[in-house]
């Protein structure tokens, strides 16, 4: 099954990434999926361009097991960045990034 934090600003998110469980299968591939709000978000992870959160969501990128630093970034938003440490298994990242005050 995989692990799936809930929809939570900034810091919270950090917490509840670290705190969640998965089960874990050995040989099982590591993977990461992005959803984000909003949803036209650029992904960067440990400083390389993975694409937008839309493409992520839909095919996972394969990682290596352990810490990542992942960057999401939107037009009109504040960007958010949050480390996450991977278990084998797909972890699914839900941000909402906070709008820019105009």
């Amino acid at each position: 099954m995989p692990r799936v934090s809930a929809l939570l600003p900034g810091a919270l998110l950090a917490a509840a990434l670290l705190g969640c469980g998965a089960q874990q299968h050995p040989g099982e591939p590591t993977r990461l999926s992005v959803i984000t709000d909003p949803p036209n978000t650029r992904i960067r992870i440990d400083d390389r361009d993975v694409g937008s959160a839309r493409v992520i969501q839909a095919r996972p990128p394969r990682l290596t097991r352990g810490r990542h630093q992942v960057s999401i970034e939107a037009d009109g938003y504040f960007p958010h960045d949050v480390e996450v440490d991977l278990p084998p298994g797909t972890t699914t990242l839900r941000v909402q990034l906070r709008p820019i005050p105009r």
